[in-house]
This record gives C-alpha cells, structure tokens and sequence, in this order.
C-alpha cells in the first residue's frame, strides 16, 4: 500500500508520502527520490556540455502481454526511471528541469472500460499526492506539456548508452512530436550512471532491509533442506519467505539451488536446468538468492551440507573459500582497485587447494598461467542496486582486462565510499573446465591428478556476501551463518535462532 491522503505531523506540517506494504515492511520515503533527481541536476550542472534550461526526459517501463496472447507479464519499473521518480505504475513519461529541479509526471490517460476490469481510475492529483511530483499530467500530452510546463527550455536530455555489464543499449524516451524538440542522447547516461553508482543514506537504508529480509529467508531454507526433497521446493520456501515477511513480490533474479554436482552451474536454476533434482544425502547444496523490495536488490548465496554436517573434503573446500571472503572483505576500502581483490582471492584459493593436495608447486608460478579461473571461472563480485548486476562497472576509459577470470569481472574501476558491492568468491570442480586445464602443460603439471578425482562430482562452494563501502572499510550488509561451526550448530538445532554479534565481524 501506498500511504496516498495527505499526512502531517504533530505541528500541522506536511509530510512525503511513503511506499509501505504495511505489517514490518519498511516504509520508504518519496524524498529518496526527490534527492535522486536533485543530484542528478546538480551531477548535469557540473557537465561541460548541458546547456542552460535543460530538461531531462525518462521513459518508463511498458505494461507488456505473454507472446501473443493477452496475458499480462507481472510488471517490473525500468531502472532508470524507478531511481528518479518511484513510480510502479507501467507506461509514464517524467520530466526534471535541471535549473530549478521541477518535476513533471506523466500517467497513461486510461479509458472508462479500465474501471470495469482493472479498477479504479484515479485522477492527476492522485499520482501528485502518491509520488510528490510537482505537476502531473497525462502521457498522450507528453510533448504539449513540456513545452508548456518548462516554458523556454532551450535543450532536451534522453538518456541512451550502453549498460556494460549486460551490454544492451538502454532506451531512450520516444513520443509523438519528439521531433520538435532539440533532442541531445549524449550526455545524460554517463552523469545518471555515476548518480546510481554512488548510494544516499535512503537508498543504503533500502538495501539494508532487502539484505536483512533476503538473509532471514536463506536461514529458513537452511533450517528445512532435507535430502528427498527437490530443489525447487527451496526456492519456492525462499520466495515465500520474502514475499510474505517481506511485501517482495519480485526476486532480483532467477533462483539458483544447486545441489551435488549441480552447484557447480554457475547459472543454474534456468529453464534448461530448473531446479528439478532430487537433493541426496551427502550433497553440497548452493543456494544463490535474492530478494527485491521497491526495485531495490539484494544478492546472497549460501553453501552447506544438505544433511547439516560437513565431510572432511566439503569442510575444506569451504573454509578455502571463506578464508579467500574474509581476506577480500578485510582488504576493501575506497582506493582499491577491484581487480586486485578479484587476484587476491584467487591467490587465497590456489594457496589454499595447494594445502588440501589438489594442486603442488609454486603459487606464483600459477598465477602466471591463470590456474585459479580454472576453480573460479566468474568474477569476484559486481555493484549492487536497482539492479542486481548495477551500472556503472566498466566507465568511459575503463576497459575490461582480457584475461580468464577477469576478462568476466562486472567491474573494472576503483573502489569508492557509498558503492555497494557483492563479494562471491567460490571454488568449483567444472569438468570440462578441468578436462582443459589437464591438457594443457602450463597448468597440469601443477595439478595432482590423483587427489582431484576425488573431487569430480562434487560441485562447488560459493559464498556471496553483500558490502556497503564506507569511508575506511566495509559494513557488511548480509548476516547468515557463514562458519562450518555456526552452519552446523544452526542446521542441528531448529528451535535456537541464529543472531550473531555482526559488530564484532572484523574485516
């Protein structure tokens, strides 16, 4: 729900509208929005390029139908557009005029048959009052309302680049009569990219719920795994969870829940590989979830025993992993560069495999040939916001490093106070992966042969942690039991909650 009259506090005072799905969701102000677009203005001000009277034109997402029946798909803000105005609503336009900072929404004008089969059309000032916008108007009038609204702007800013992490180029707004307008497609989307990429205190405070949230549902997964059951059945406790204590209706992505060799598919849990098998006693499970509130993200995986108690070789391989964590996450500060921390986890991870007999010889000398994409073929970790894979990775003069492992890394750029990030070191047994490392003689001769056997068929470990960076280290965001000693404790006792002394975590 969205609390829509207007409300004032106890000396008679106005107060921003909330978006509030009641019972302990939380309840996010429109003034974090306001603030989005205020410093989207003061970032354009500040731009060589943005002419006086400028006004910046967004387009939001589209109510679209399942291929060519008339089902709706279940409707998700386009990202942009979510972070500068909060609106839910499908099919709206919004104006900012950089000078004064001036709102204008604009709502689809909906007809008469809607009320019938859709609900209650509501008025301008409904949307007014709901998402403190300045002025509201309808969609279809777009061009005449601007022209009219921002009388003598003298330039039009829409945002079109591309989103390096996916790739795509983002869309920018068309409408009729566009034509008219003196349209610059340029210099927008560099300036609300690096807005996105640097987090407010309202926006951290969302990210913080979606973390709290989306950890309390890992931990109820953890509690109720059982071998017999099928992996979908976590993924269906874990959705549960966040919608029901949560208000979160969407999942920030596909549900990964790899059990036995299939939590070395780093992306499964797609059509092709649908959660479907049968967790057996003995398999590792990795389970990689995340819930979305308001369009915010989160992005949590957590791997453990399905029976609650690690083997000699599952306990290994983990605390590999959570060594090559800990030390990334101590070693985090603004200043550094993400690359470094994508080597110094791999470094952990061979020094490590070095130890438990499936590798031999000089760390160094692995690091050389690009061994530890072999076990960790992804990236380190990626931003984190509206979006689960965020903007802003890879800037204009920063460029991927074309090297295995981190030729895949979602970020290229230096470390900065306010970004928030995921850190999801993992160690995998990929057979083909294997298979290539083993004929190749740069890197077999480091591996021992004998002793990786006995790891085929194992799968992979991964821990995903999400980290807010802060002027000289870190606020760890997610609170799971990462320890084997607190994983087994906690699956072992179902009635004793798991409440850490997050404080106390030093990185």
């Amino acid at each position: 729900m969205l609390c829509l009259q207007p409300q004032f506090d106890s000396f008679g005072c106005r107060l921003v509208p909330v978006y509030w799905l009641g019972n302990d969701t939380l309840r996010v102000s429109a003034a974090l929005f306001a603030e989005n677009r205020r410093r989207l203005c003061q970032g354009l001000k500040a731009k060589d390029g943005v002419v006086s009277k400028s006004v910046v034109v967004l387009q939001g997402g589209e109510q679209k139908q399942r291929y060519c029946t008339d089902t709706d798909l279940l409707f998700r803000q386009e990202s942009f557009f979510h972070w500068a105005f909060g609106v839910t609503e499908p099919d709206c336009y919004g104006a900012i005029d950089v000078d004064s900072g001036k709102s204008i929404l604009f709502v689809p004008k909906l007809p008469e048959s809607y009320a019938t089969w859709m609900g209650e059309i509501f008025s301008k000032e409904h949307f007014k009052e709901k998402y403190a916008a300045d002025e509201v108007q309808y969609a279809c009038d777009v061009s005449l309302s601007i022209s009219v609204g921002l009388q003598n702007h003298s330039g039009d800013l829409f945002s079109r680049g591309q989103n390096t992490d996916s790739g795509s180029i983002c869309r920018e707004a068309s409408f009729e009569g566009i034509s008219r307008f003196q349209v610059n497609n340029t210099l927008l989307h560099p300036v609300i990219v690096e807005c996105r990429l640097i987090k407010t205190d309202m926006e951290l405070e969302v990210l913080r719920y979606t973390n709290r949230v989306s950890s309390e549902a890992h931990k109820m997964v953890m509690k109720n795994v059982k071998p017999g059951q099928k992996e979908y059945e976590m993924e269906s406790l874990f959705q549960h969870y966040c919608y029901t204590k949560g208000g979160m209706r969407h999942t920030s992505y596909t549900c990964i829940c790899g059990t036995g060799n299939n939590s070395s598919v780093l992306h499964y849990g797609h059509a092709g590989a649908p959660n479907d098998k049968t967790v057996v006693d003995g398999d590792m499970c990795l389970f990689d979830m995340g819930g979305e509130y308001y369009c915010y993200s989160s992005d949590i995986t957590c791997s453990f025993p399905a029976n609650g108690k690690f083997t000699a070789d599952q306990r290994a391989i983990y605390e590999a992993v959570l060594k090559s964590s800990r030390t990334v996450m101590a070693a985090i500060k603004p200043g550094v560069k993400w690359t470094d921390m994508h080597r110094l986890a791999d470094r952990v991870h061979l020094e490590e495999l070095v130890k438990i007999g499936i590798l031999h010889g000089s760390v160094e000398d692995m690091l050389k040939v690009h061994l530890g994409s072999v076990f960790m073929p992804h990236g380190l970790g990626h931003l984190l916001g509206i979006d689960v894979h965020d903007v802003g990775g890879y800037p204009e003069g920063v460029d991927r490093i074309n090297e295995p492992g981190l030729r895949s890394l979602r970020m290229g750029r230096l470390v900065q106070e306010r970004m928030v990030l995921t850190v999801e070191p993992g160690i995998y047994f990929i057979n083909h992966l294997l298979d290539q490392a083993l004929a190749n003689s740069t890197q077999s001769c480091f591996i021992n042969n004998q002793v990786l056997a006995r790891f085929r068929g194992f799968g992979g470990v991964r821990i995903e942690d999400d980290i807010a960076v802060t002027a000289d280290g870190i606020e760890l965001l997610t609170c799971v039991p990462r320890t084997v000693e607190e994983i087994e404790a906690f699956m072992a006792d179902s009635a004793k909650p798991f409440s850490p002394d997050v404080k106390s975590e030093k990185f």
